[in-house]
This record gives C-alpha cells, structure tokens and sequence, in this order.
C-alpha cells in the first residue's frame, strides 16, 4: 500500500514508520525540512521524503498521486507558541483539502481523549481539529489516547524527572486526577491495526492500558519500580500557575507547554468501551511493565524517538539551512586549535558530548547556564539527547539543536536553543590530525554585545579546558 505520513521527525511518527517499512507498505513522509530528517538510516526503497508546509496555503500543497491512507500525527503544542490552537486550525484545514484532492480513501488521526464536558485548550484543539478533519472526503478513523507511556515520551520523562530528583514532593490538588495510560507499543499497533480497516471508517476510538491510576499511584509505582523510596504530599491551595511554575523548573518542559500539561492534567481522562483491542488482537501492556520495557531501551542505547526533538524554541521552523552557514559578518567567536593524536577517539567524544556525559570541562558551569536559562523561561539542560552515542541532525542535545552531524567529514555543528540576545553556533571539526573548535555568536543589538563581553572570561576558560579534555 501507498502510505502518507505526516508528523514523521515526532514522537509517533518516528515509531510508526520502522513499522509500516517492515511490512513492505511505501512510505511517503512528509517532513517540513529535509535536513532534519535522516532518511538514509532506514535503507528502504519504498521510503520517500517530500518537504511540505502545512502552514502554507491550503491550495499550494499537493500529494503525490496513488495514496491509499494517511496518518495525521501533527501537534503544535509542544512548538511553545501561545497560539497553537489557530496554529493547528490552520494545518488541519490544509492537510483535509490536501488529502481530499489526491482521493486518499481513508486518514487516521491520533487524538486525546475527551469525556468531559470541561476541557483544557489542548484537548479542546484536538477536538476541534478532528472535526475538521472529518469534513474531508475521505474516511477518517479517530484514536484517542491518553497518557503515553515509552522510552523518550513526555509522561515518561516528566515522571522520571520528577521521581528520581525530588524525595519529596508538595503537590497539586491535580495528582489526585485518574488517567488511563497506555504502553507507546499499543499505540503504535493501534495505528497500524486500524489502516484500511472499513469497519474503523468514520469511527472515534478511546485506545487506553489495563490500569486505571491517579498521577499520584503512577509517580509512586514508578518510584518502587526503580527501588526508590518517595513521598509525595498533596496539597490544595497549588493554583495552576504554581502548578505550571513547579513543572518547569523540575522537568525539561517548556512553561507554556507546562501550563498546556497542568490543565489538561486536572482532568479526568478514561477510555470509554469500545471493541477495538479485540477486533484487532491487541494484548495490553499494563503500566508497571511499560516502565520497565521503556528503561530496557534507554539501556541498551535502543531509544527510537524522544519528545524532547519536538520541543523547539520556534528558532528553526524557517529550516535548517537558513542556519546552517555560520555567519562571519558582525560576529564574535572564539576560535581554538590542537592536535590530536587520534581522530576516531576524539570523534567518538564529540559524539558522545552533552546529556549524562556532559560537556568535558567545568560541568557546574553548563548547568549554571542551562538554571539561569529555565529562569528566563529557555528550555535548560534537562532536554538532554536521545542516544549517548549515535546524533542526527535535527534531535535536540541540552540547549542545542543539531543542525549538521556528518561523521564520514568529522564535523558536528550545533545551534543554540537558549536565551540569548543573539544567535550562537559551536562548531567541531577534525582536519589533518587537528581538532577545530568554535564559538560564533551573532549579537543583537547593544545587549548582545554587553552579553558577550560579560560571558567572555567564562567562555576562555571552558573552550580552552574542553578542547584539551577531547584532544586526550
């Protein structure tokens, strides 16, 4: 089958299309920026990548012909814009007309659930954009998930976040609120169960696990299933601008995505019975053992997507390659040499640099930079990276996104995502036995400039120090 994919650099998207290439369906991906997807990876003939912009207008975008089905999986919320909900108005709109000129036979939609009459702006959103997308002519196929449980997805990583660094918690009325999560591996089954099914045309499904929590039992099972002893505290008068507040500065989200999360957690979000799991032979994973799976992927280095890769400060969403030539006009930089006595271990040190490793030299200072950043509302050090050896151009590393990671030329190069007054690059380069490293900052105005002189002792003692930790 002839499958469009949208939301393929996401979360799901990332999971669902190993899936629908093993099962030897042709793949059409639709990803705004080529160079943030590395299509090479999966070495399959039937993959194909077209860069289209669903922000564009609606009667500019045209899909191939032949498409059998296609997944809809794209959500602004996480893009930290105050106006996701227009945002995702507008992509859907575009995506329906879109799928409705190349006679696409059936459109899958991944949703949230909604069973209350009171709803958050994202859920309400979600909602909005399923009706949207059933004006089409086509047939739409609608899940409905909640809480998402797998290595590198939000819920787990706020959990782990907020379990492994805090033994006690004071928390907000809204851990009392019960969801019904669901493994990502039933997500991702439910999506390729309901392709070309007829009898899921024109259907909403509620796709949930076994077990029915509170946030509170979920932050506690996942404490004893990593052998930690934690207490947790609920308390009334948390309003949910403290709530959002506490989020951020604990875990890697963004505050606006934070105060997104905060609303829709107060509400109760529970499966309502449907035949969906038999009528596709779906054998459940319950929540304890959903933790566990996801933390044999993070150990066996084997984490597929992360959440965090779709967090962005809305710096690149003009494309990579507007970024990728580091400017030499009107900048700043700090440029350092060295020789290196071998190549391929100092390669596998920068492609090892940032999350649990960290950044070689003076490591209390990065995180310095990556609180104060958090303080003035930037995304911090806690976004981390997927893998602790492999990077591709696009995925997140700490405050930086990768926009260049070509090993065969020894060159990795990284934008900043922090708060600044300005624009910064840092490049890696090995030529000729010698080991490149630079700093380019790009100011804005006279606070970038006051910026810059004032990080600058900062700066020459951690870029001298770390060139000679990877040149050892």
């Amino acid at each position: 089958m002839k499958i469009l994919l949208t939301g393929t650099t996401g979360y799901i998207g990332k999971r669902l299309l190993p899936l629908l290439l093993e099962k030897g369906h042709e793949v059409i991906c639709c990803v705004r920026d080529k160079k943030r997807f590395s299509a090479e990876k999966y070495l399959s003939p039937g993959l194909k990548v077209i860069e289209v912009n669903f922000l564009d207008p609606a009667e500019s975008i045209q899909f191939p012909e032949g498409i059998d089905a296609a997944y809809y999986l794209i959500h602004s919320m996480a893009s930290g814009e105050k106006s996701f909900e227009e945002l995702e108005k507008r992509s859907a709109e575009a995506f329906r007309d879109a799928a409705g000129r190349a006679k696409i036979k059936q459109v899958i939609y991944l949703s949230g659930i909604v069973n209350e009459e009171t709803l958050s702006k994202h859920l309400i959103s979600r909602k909005n954009v399923e009706n949207i997308l059933a004006e089409g002519n086509y047939s739409l196929t609608t899940l409905r998930a909640g809480i998402i449980v797998g290595s590198g997805s939000a819920s787990f990583e706020i959990i782990r976040d907020l379990v492994e660094k805090l033994p006690l918690m004071i928390t907000p009325r809204w851990l009392n609120t019960r969801t019904q999560p669901i493994a990502i591996r039933n997500v991702v089954e439910y999506l390729v169960g309901v392709l070309l099914r007829t009898e899921t045309y024109g259907r909403s499904f509620d796709i949930g696990g076994p077990d029915i929590l509170t946030y509170k039992q979920m932050l506690l099972r996942f404490a004893k299933i990593r052998g930690l002893k934690r207490f947790i505290v609920v308390v009334p008068v948390m309003t949910p601008r403290l709530s959002s507040y506490w989020l951020y500065f604990v875990t890697a989200v963004s505050y606006s995505l934070a105060v997104n999360l905060v609303n829709s957690m107060k509400i109760e979000i529970i499966c309502r019975q449907n035949n969906l799991k038999d009528m596709l032979g779906i054998n459940l994973i319950d929540y304890d053992s959903s933790i566990r799976l996801a933390f044999d992927k993070i150990e066996q280095n084997q984490v597929i997507s992360s959440w965090s890769d779709a967090l962005t400060s809305n710096i690149l969403n003009s494309g990579i390659m507007k970024h990728m030539e580091v400017p030499q006009n009107g900048c700043f930089k700090d440029e350092r040499k060295i020789k290196i006595s071998s190549s391929s271990r100092t390669l596998d040190k920068i492609w090892a640099i940032g999350g649990n490793t960290g950044w070689y030299y003076a490591n209390w200072l990065w995180s310095l930079r990556g609180f104060a950043d958090k303080i003035f509302g930037g995304v911090g050090l806690r976004r981390g990276r997927k893998d602790s050896r492999e990077i591709c151009a696009g995925e997140t590393l700490d405050f930086w996104r990768v926009l260049l990671a070509d090993r065969k030329n020894s060159r990795l190069l990284l934008y900043a995502e922090m708060k600044l007054p300005g624009e910064a690059w840092l490049e890696f380069k090995i030529t000729n036995g010698l080991l490149q490293q630079t700093a380019t900052f790009r100011p804005l105005g006279l606070l970038g400039r006051f910026y810059w002189y004032s990080v600058y002792p900062f700066h020459g003692f951690i870029f001298r120090g770390m060139i000679k930790r990877l040149a050892e």
